[in-house]
């Protein structure tokens, strides 16, 4: 599956609406450990169809980024049903986020 650009305009449709648990990452350009988990994200929404991935980029989303509390990036948040129910602070690797998105996946 692709990756989403998640935006304010398409918070709702995109996320509070989903069928499928949604795992949005929090980032910024700027960010180096950003960068570095972006590959992580990319496999995951490729690997994994029971799940949709979002990005939020922090710069031109900051009211999202305010609205979850993200403190620091990356920020990787898992919502289910319109809301949140497991979040990641930080660069995590594969199996983390794995581990996280488990007892969500098929439920």
């Amino acid at each position: 599956m692709s990756i989403i650009t998640i935006t304010n305009e398409n918070f709702n449709a995109e996320v509070v609406s989903s069928d499928k648990p949604i795992l949005l990452d929090f980032w910024a350009e700027w960010c180096g450990p950003c960068k570095m988990i972006a590959p992580i994200i990319d496999e995951i929404a490729k690997e994994q169809d029971c799940v949709k991935v979002g990005k939020v980029d922090v710069t031109n989303a900051p009211e999202l980024a305010e609205k979850f509390g993200v403190m620091g990036i990356p920020f990787i948040a898992l919502i289910k049903d319109g809301a949140l129910v497991a979040q990641l602070e930080g660069y995590r690797p594969k199996n983390i986020i794995l581990e996280m998105l488990a007892p969500y996946l098929h439920t």
